[in-house]
């Protein structure tokens, strides 16, 4: 259930109620008995919770971000060499693997 803000429009005394979002809104002022209008808030500021929204979990230092865009280098470096070094798989014809088959029976 939300807090509604009111202010009196004769004597401008402000007040918040807690009530229901189908509760009709208040009409008399408990200050004076004039009328009130209903304002419009800010609302509540967004609260972040968990790991990653905080500044000192999410802010790499320069340093650091340039010692892990090296190693990603790197890393990809030793991966594209090892497949080059690796020998192409030969693909099998229809024809020998019956006749592989055979030979090892």
């Amino acid at each position: 259930m939300p807090t509604y803000e009111y202010e009196c429009r004769s004597c401008q005394h402000r007040f918040e109620k807690f009530q229901s979002m189908s509760d009709d809104p208040i009409r008399v002022c408990p200050a004076c008995g004039g009328s009130v209008r209903r304002v419009i808030g800010g609302g509540m500021g967004v609260i972040f919770k968990g790991s990653g929204f905080y500044i000192t979990d999410s802010k790499k230092t320069s340093a650091a971000a340039s010692l892990s865009k090296s190693k990603t280098r790197r890393g990809e470096e030793a991966k594209a060499e090892a497949s080059e070094s690796l020998p192409a798989a030969v693909p099998e014809s229809p024809a020998s693997a019956p006749a592989a088959k055979k030979e090892s029976a």
